[in-house]
């Protein structure tokens, strides 16, 4: 059992030992090492390192953050991989509902300041939520964005004390697109219908052509993450 002291150092040196590994060598590393101590979060926008770690260990816990904001689809997507899928799907709620946030902090706090909303509805229910596990694993690639250009396969989430796991930091869209096609994966419907990354409801539209995959999140605001992954 690795001690809490030493994870630090085992995800650096498993970030350069796996880099050019395979996504799923990458998630059967991470339950040899952690075991039950080892989940899987997933937005449901597409379901791609649920099913690859499903592979490699049978009923893995997949943690999804129920916002109170999410479109119907989201929630559907969600519903049909616990359904489907040999995963342990565990949904995590903010303290407060909508309209309990709503009466202490006025209406549209997504709208007035969205780090806030996003601070009280998936970063803190995250923080309490991975409590019980040493590591988590994202579905996060270098290709979605300039902040995320960087994203190591294994690397160490400082701010929660975790190994934070990207098994799919490497792949392109185009891999996504190819995994999901040979494998049946279940993706939110959403991407069919001009949505190239799915958040909360008030908080993302589709996209233009020739725009950045998430150039419909937080339009018209300098905002570009949600804070769960810095």
């Amino acid at each position: 059992m690795t001690t809490a002291s030493a994870l630090p150092q085992l995800a650096e040196r498993a970030g350069r030992d796996l880099e050019d590994a395979d996504p799923l060598d990458i998630l059967r590393w991470a339950t040899e090492t952690f075991g039950p101590r080892f989940c899987v979060t997933s937005s449901m926008e597409d379901t791609v390192v649920a099913h690859l770690a499903a592979r490699v260990a049978p009923g893995v816990d997949v943690v999804f953050l129920d916002t109170g904001y999410h479109f119907p689809e989201t929630l559907g997507t969600r519903d049909a991989v616990a359904a489907v899928m040999d995963v342990t799907v565990r949904t995590l709620t903010p303290r407060q509902t909508v309209a309990e946030q709503d009466a202490e902090y006025g209406p549209k706090l997504h709208d007035r300041d969205p780090d806030r909303c996003c601070a009280l509805r998936k970063v803190k229910p995250l923080q309490e939520g991975l409590a019980g596990y040493d590591a988590w694993a994202t579905g996060l690639r270098r290709d979605e964005s300039p902040t995320r250009a960087n994203t190591p396969v294994v690397g160490w989430d400082a701010r929660r004390g975790k190994v934070k796991i990207s098994p799919i930091a490497r792949w392109t869209q185009a891999d996504v697109d190819a995994y999901v096609t040979e494998h049946g994966v279940l993706t939110n419907p959403l991407l069919q219908d001009g949505y190239a990354s799915v958040g909360c409801a008030p908080c993302t539209r589709r996209v233009l052509a020739g725009e950045d995959a998430r150039a419909g999140r937080w339009a018209g605001s300098n905002k570009t993450e949600c804070g769960l992954h810095g």
